[in-house]
């Protein structure tokens, strides 16, 4: 093995592979069996952290960074001058495995460049996890990319061997997908989505009839849009996130903020910000959606297609909906108490489980952890402390961001800096 051409090989397409984001490994529950290497059960892999607070990494890699597609917005495009690497297939069981021995990683994220045809490329990346699983033994967690257009029979089979499987939706519309990358075509990106969203359903009766059926994607899938590439609004993005949810069952649609790394007329410049903070307000959307209880339609509409950049999308809603305020936290039900700002989960559990023994005051309230800068404008409790002013939405939300701390301060600011 020529060591110094492994090495640059990794450092070309460890690279390429940084701009994926979609590789979170919650979900899998592979376990260790016959004295294996690895175990990816009751944990994640990338990003994520154990109940101990140990945090777990994989190799994340592109199995090639050749490609015969000219997208716009991929790094890799055929026409951009760049390096060009590709691993062998051992090569990249041998890195897992050395990598996974000295405990650099729990598990492998591999995704590639489409060289020769789909079907081919995506035999390769099931090469890898075959070996890993069948010749090492690896019970560790693995992440294969879909590759768009590949067979039926191929997604069947990679699911047997990888916890989870992805393939990247890339632009959030049809329109934007034919002006960045008129040479794909979308019904490309949804065959294997829907191949094995079946499989995953199928499996999932064949269990209650047979023990011993083999294990399908246990991580199940995921997806993931590039923001800010073309110009689809917020409402355009979370609404293809909620079909793509609901129709496909994935387990997370990823949002990417568009990093400029190529001139094209149909781009942002060069040099243009990534959009973070947008980046940043649909992840906090999508939590809503799919664990607050709110309806899309709800935070994003006609009226209002793009999310308040200053404030979150929550309290963004609850100031359109003043009517609904102040919520009784001793009486309210788990809905309302949950739309409350200032308020997550698990403080909204807490509050029905404390209510059960005692009505609840502010200092009860502050004990339990809720945000009670932004909390106390729309609830009330047992006390007789509690904001009577009646006041409109602009003020309260002039108020919360002036006891407000964000890392992304600094981005929605208009106050002249003048030191």
């Amino acid at each position: 093995m020529n060591f110094e051409r492994i090495k640059e090989k990794l450092n070309i397409l460890a690279d390429a592979a940084k701009y994926d984001v979609s590789c979170s490994s919650s979900g899998s529950k592979r376990q260790n069996t016959s004295k294996g290497l690895g175990d990816s059960s009751g944990m994640g892999i990338c990003h994520s952290y154990t109940e101990d607070g140990r945090c777990i990494s994989l190799l994340k890699i592109l199995l090639t960074n050749h490609c015969i597609f000219d997208c716009a917005y991929c790094v890799s495009r055929k026409s951009n001058d760049i390096k060009r690497a590709a691993f062998k297939i051992q090569e990249v069981v041998d890195l897992t495995i050395n990598f996974y021995r000295r405990n650099y990683i729990e598990g492998l994220f591999l995704s590639s460049g489409i060289f020769s045809s789909p079907d081919h490329t995506m035999e390769r990346l099931i090469a890898v996890a075959k070996k890993l699983r069948l010749e090492e033994n690896f019970n560790g967690y693995i992440h294969l990319k879909s590759i768009p257009g590949c067979s039926d029979e191929l997604m069947r089979e990679a699911g047997l061997y990888a916890d989870r499987l992805s393939i990247n939706i890339e632009i959030p519309t049809v329109s934007g997908l034919k002006l960045l990358a008129p040479e794909k075509n979308h019904k490309d990106f949804i065959k294997p989505m829907e191949k094995v969203k079946n499989e995953i359903l199928q499996y999932q009766e064949d269990k209650k009839l047979s023990r011993k059926t083999p294990i399908y994607a246990p991580a199940g899938q995921s997806t993931q849009m590039i923001v800010g590439a073309t110009g689809e609004s917020d409402k355009d993005i979370m609404y293809s996130a909620v079909h793509y949810y609901s129709t496909y069952k994935m387990k997370r649609v990823y949002y990417s903020g568009y990093v400029p790394v190529l001139k094209d007329e149909r781009l942002p410049a060069l040099g243009t910000e990534v959009p973070m903070l947008r980046e940043n307000r649909l992840y906090q959307t999508d939590w809503l959606l799919r664990f607050y209880g709110f309806d899309v339609r709800e935070l994003l509409n006609k009226e209002y297609p793009n999310l308040d950049v200053d404030i979150d999308p929550k309290l963004s809603w609850a100031l359109r909906n003043m009517h609904l305020f102040p919520v009784d936290v001793n009486t309210a039900e788990k809905r309302m108490l949950a739309r409350i700002p200032g308020l997550g989960m698990k403080s909204v559990y807490k509050i029905l489980n404390a209510r059960k023994y005692r009505r609840l005051n502010w200092e009860n309230l502050k004990a339990i952890g809720i945000a009670f800068n932004r909390a106390k404008y729309f609830m009330i409790c047992d006390s007789r402390d509690w904001e009577r002013r009646d006041l409109e939405p602009a003020r309260i939300k002039s108020m919360i961001l002036q006891s407000s701390q964000s890392k992304y301060q600094k981005m929605y600011n208009n106050q002249l800096t003048l030191f």
